[in-house]
């Protein structure tokens, strides 16, 4: 299941055998549990809904989810991550895809519950998708950002990743961050560092509202609609132990998503896509909040 396993744990000196004892007693109950995935999706998901519109291929190195006018289809991780960097390939619905939604999203479970989203807005042939991204904390989201792509999501194969650690959450595409939701709890925010969530993948149809707000209809004569997936990589905590990352009081990093930040190039880069893609943002649609933008919305990323 793993391709790599290790653990980073507090260590203190000891020159007796009781404190030896002690220690490995104490490395035992507070080790951070890292692991990297195989790319296998047999290993690593369950298909979950669909009857068979949901299909793992070549050996486990692809997996597809179609919809069509009776049911989409959809997936789940085995495995519940507490902070990481997940990656995944995807290639959208290709053609008309308008009325129909790809959600790729961490979530945990119950009405309290965390979510970390992206989704993806299928379109009339020739017009773009839109990247939809939502925070959830608590139960409550509301903090939608949207955008445009800058390639064409169906030709080809593109990385989409969600990095999450104590400080922030980012989202980026092919590597480059288009939204960043920072850990502003000092302020009253609510953020996600305490519930470990899946990641849950789906196709459906939302023509209700997902394309034009609804205006245009999902085209089943097209049917069924593919989105596919290949080269997943979780490098995350997954055990529930690693909510001790949130209190800062853990040894030392060892993986890079643990402290990444933004570095000057990264945030010429988030300017840009912010600048020439961004669509919506909740934070600048002040007829929604009458009383006052979020708290979060006066801080400059």
């Amino acid at each position: 299941m793993m391709r790599g396993y290790s653990s980073r744990c507090r260590t203190g000196s000891s020159h007796n055998g009781v404190a030896m004892v002690l220690l490995f007693l104490f490395m035992a109950t507070t080790c951070l549990v890292m692991a990297a995935s195989s790319g296998d999706f047999f290993q690593e998901f369950d298909l979950t809904w669909g009857d068979r519109r949901a299909k793992i291929l070549n050996g486990g190195k692809l997996l597809t989810l179609s919809l069509d006018q009776i049911s989409g289809s959809g997936f789940t991780s085995k495995r519940a991550y507490l902070f990481g960097r997940i990656d995944m390939q995807l290639k959208l619905v290709a053609g008309n895809s308008a009325g129909t939604v790809t959600a790729y999203y961490l979530a945990s479970e119950g009405a309290n519950h965390d979510e970390i989203d992206f989704e993806f807005l299928g379109n009339l042939t020739g017009e773009p998708y839109i990247v939809h991204t939502n925070v959830y904390t608590q139960g409550k989201g509301e903090r939608e950002q949207q955008f445009y792509l800058w390639f064409d999501p169906t030709k080809n194969f593109h990385t989409y990743s969600i990095v999450w650690n104590p400080q922030l959450i980012i989202f980026l595409v092919d590597n480059i961050p288009i939204r960043v939701f920072n850990n502003e709890e000092r302020i009253g925010v609510p953020f996600p560092n305490k519930q470990p969530m899946k990641l849950y993948s789906s196709l459906w149809n939302a023509d209700q509202w997902a394309t034009r707000g609804g205006l245009v209809k999902t085209d089943w004569s097209k049917a069924p609609f593919t989105a596919f997936y290949r080269n997943f990589n979780a490098d995350a905590c997954v055990s529930s132990r690693c909510a001790k990352m949130s209190t800062n009081r853990v040894a030392p990093p060892n993986r890079a998503w643990q402290t990444q930040g933004l570095d000057p190039r990264s945030r010429r880069r988030l300017r840009w896509v912010q600048k020439y893609y961004m669509i919506y943002n909740y934070c600048t649609d002040l007829k929604r909040f009458p009383q006052g933008r979020p708290k979060e919305c006066y801080l400059r990323v």
